[in-house]
């Protein structure tokens, strides 16, 4: 997010209006509702995330230790238990669903 000028974008008499409220400071306008964007979608890191949570996953069922994933992933098992407990629930949903179709 970068900063724009006011004046630069806004018509002059609703700086007036606005200087009323706030004079020289600093003023967020958010996002329309619909323009909104969750945590992590517009850099990326939510997707990859998400592949990464799967692969630590898949491993653990295939036989990697937590403490194996730990190390490799750089995270604390207690980080590893919860990602594969948070896969279980998804993972075997998604499996149920499958089955079903």
């Amino acid at each position: 997010m970068k900063y724009i000028k006011a004046q630069d974008v806004l018509p002059e008499k609703i700086v007036k209006i606005i200087q009323e409220y706030v004079d020289g400071e600093y003023l967020y306008v958010p996002r329309k509702i619909e323009n909104l964007k969750h945590w992590g979608e517009k850099s990326g890191i939510k997707s990859s995330l998400k592949v990464r949570n799967r692969e630590i996953y898949e491993k653990h069922t295939a036989g990697a230790t937590i403490n194996e994933l730990a190390q490799k992933y750089y995270l604390s098992e207690k980080s590893i238990i919860k990602i594969i407990s948070q896969g279980k629930q998804i993972y075997s949903k998604s499996l149920q669903n499958h089955l079903i179709d």
